[in-house]
């Protein structure tokens, strides 16, 4: 069932799946849709689970999920991805790679191959203070306090 994202619990499971490019202006309401739809129907059979989600700097799709019982299963998660590989596919972006760079630079967000980020730190493009997105976090108690941090306080530090 879709609730909101505040009636979820400090330990609802999280997924950040960070686009490759912002999503074009025409493309938002109808990704947002799509996304919103796709959360409602996840587990419509199960009456006691609860999901929600957030799309944010036009950029991030996150999808977040109660799973205080467990009630998650490997075929759940496997649905969630073959949604994410659809839209993948037919707005020709990259939303699965994790090990890439999303990061602020100024007020808009960037995407950068690990190897290219570590040449931005290099020629000091980018500094310690640099704000990056942690999108390897877990709960949603980590994204509202642990997603978007200082280079230093994130595990990028290891490349300072």
């Amino acid at each position: 069932m879709l609730v909101s994202f505040e009636s979820l619990s400090e330990t609802a499971k999280v997924w950040i799946y960070p686009a490759s490019r912002k999503f074009y202006k025409e493309e938002l309401e109808t990704v947002e849709e799509k996304v919103k739809t796709f959360v409602s129907e996840w587990k419509s059979d199960d009456a006691d689970f609860k999901a929600s989600y957030q799309f944010l700097y036009n950029r991030f799709i996150i999808v977040l999920a109660e799973d205080e019982d467990g009630k998650l299963t490997n075929q759940d998660i496997d649905t969630l991805v073959g949604f994410i590989l659809q839209l993948q596919t037919e707005y020709e972006l990259e939303l699965l790679d994790k090990m890439n760079v999303c990061f602020k630079q100024g007020e808009y967000v960037q995407y950068k191959e690990i190897k290219e980020f570590k040449k931005l730190l290099k020629s000091k493009s980018v500094s310690s203070k640099t704000i990056v997105f942690d999108n390897l976090i877990q709960t949603k108690e980590e994204l509202e306090h642990y997603w978007e941090v200082p280079i230093t306080e994130s595990w990028y530090n290891r490349f300072l």
